[in-house]
């Protein structure tokens, strides 16, 4: 026997169809939302972890050189301290030749 489907079963049935369309956006922006938080999050790990490597390059530097490099190419040319800098803006700041420098890296 054939079914006639009423008004409230049609209504019903957009209702259902609606509601998954709304959760199936919501949960490809709470992916997208997420995937963006793990990212600046890896990016910022990496400027810290570049940080510690340019201050680790400085030491080694004062360890054998007697003092600490008053550039930061220095560093590049001549320990093997590799920059990303389409990547991160790195702000090497020195004092004095018994000073460690001030560094601070920041994500383009």
């Amino acid at each position: 026997m054939y079914h006639e489907v009423t008004h409230k079963e049609r209504q019903a049935q957009i209702a259902r169809r609606v509601a998954a369309v709304v959760i199936v956006i919501a949960l490809a922006v709470a992916l997208f939302v997420a995937q963006g938080l793990a990212q600046a999050s890896a990016r910022e790990q990496a400027a810290v972890s570049l940080r510690e490597s340019v201050l680790s390059a400085a030491k080694q530097c004062c360890a054998v050189e007697g003092a600490y490099p008053s550039s930061l190419a220095h560093l590049e040319e001549h320990y093997g301290l590799t920059i990303n800098h389409d990547d991160f803006i790195v702000n090497y700041e020195w004092f004095a030749d018994n000073v460690l420098p001030a560094v601070v890296v920041v994500t383009r």
